[in-house]
């Protein structure tokens, strides 16, 4: 056996090269070593490669913050996990100490390292070890490609839509950018619990297709401005909950939106990070507006569990890893529907 594994690396910003690199020690106690098998890409990939980075780095950096593997090597005090596991990894190094990990609200993690990919090292490489308590076993009949979306892509919504913005059955929700990886989860998601979704999308044929996967009304924000669709279609009540994740662009319009007493959760600023709005009118109609990043560990089960019911993510295509680079530009210019996910 070889003593090199193929990697990504981001060596500049807007420059990746795949490269050989030493395959990583046995795992120490407590850890496992895990043989990546798919690598999900997001919005967060985009921000890294732009240099988005928000926090120092060191170059070569390798890429890829979401992705799924099987266990290849088992460290000492690891008793959960076994070698030929198949498993998803938390996309942070949280600590593990305190009292929000300890709570199990990593997201929320008061020393952590970085999130993997984009500040630190991520997952686009053949091997890798990580702490025990990061990983998690995929149940059965999953595939690589699908669970390789379970730890952002579908936990990211499992948090906003659940455990912040609390949709319940027969409420209205608007989900911008619907052709999006998490834009299309949302929506499977919000339609399995009885919810009624409109949708934002950038062209006819992504309405087409996100009527096709379970939204009630999607709105062509290119051809018509979606706050008047929105008033019309939910004959000016408004909705009750808005999943945002565009930002500045649609913000306002989203406030908008909203029927009095109505939840708005964002978790993304993807046209830029800045806005203002109206404070009479956040406090007169009673908005909640809950700011949303990342998941726990126990939404990322959650989301495994969804999919081994049988409610997967969309995938748009399946690349190798040569073709990442490429990937990241076609999420730049938002030419998907759904996830793109590199076989390794």
């Amino acid at each position: 056996m070889t003593n090199r594994m193929r990697a990504l690396t981001l060596v500049a910003d807007r420059h990746i090269s795949l490269v050989e690199m030493p395959l990583p020690q046995p795992p120490a106690p407590g850890e496992v070593q895990v043989r990546i098998r798919a690598v999900a890409l997001n919005h967060i990939d985009v921000w890294g490669y732009r240099g988005m980075a928000f926090a120092k780095r060191t170059f070569p950096l390798v890429v890829g913050v979401e992705a799924s593997g099987e266990i290849a090597a088992v460290g000492a005090d690891v008793d959960e996990l076994e070698v030929g596991d198949r498993v998803v990894m938390y996309g942070a190094l949280t600590c593990g100490n305190c009292r929000a990990c300890r709570e199990g609200r990593d997201n929320l993690c008061e020393n952590v390292k970085g999130i993997m990919g984009f500040h630190v090292d991520g997952f686009a490489r053949e091997f890798l070890n990580m702490p025990a308590r990061l990983v998690m076993r995929v149940p059965s009949l999953i595939e690589f490609r699908d669970a390789a979306c379970a730890p952002i892509g579908f936990a990211t919504v499992q948090h906003m839509l659940f455990d912040n913005a609390r949709l319940r059955p027969n409420e209205t929700v608007l989900v911008h950018a619907g052709g999006s990886g998490i834009g299309t989860a949302a929506i499977k998601m919000a339609k399995a619990i009885g919810a009624s979704v409109i949708t934002t999308v950038g062209s006819d044929e992504k309405a087409r297709q996100a009527m096709q996967i379970g939204a009630d009304h999607a709105i062509n924000y290119r051809a018509e401005r979606f706050e008047g669709a929105v008033r019309k279609l939910t004959g000016k009540a408004g909705v009750d909950v808005v999943f945002e994740h565009v930002g500045a662009d649609t913000f306002n319009g989203s406030l908008l939106c909203l029927k009095r007493g109505g939840r708005l959760v964002t978790c993304g600023a993807t046209s830029g990070p800045t806005t203002t709005f109206n404070l009479m009118q956040l406090f007169q109609r009673q908005y909640r507006i809950f700011g949303s990043f990342g998941a726990s560990m126990a939404n990322i089960r959650q989301s495994l569990d969804k999919m081994a019911q049988g409610l997967l993510p969309i995938v748009d295509t399946e690349v190798d890893i040569s073709e990442f680079a490429k990937c990241l530009g076609r999420l730049e210019s938002r030419d998907v529907f759904g996830k793109i996910v590199v076989k390794f």
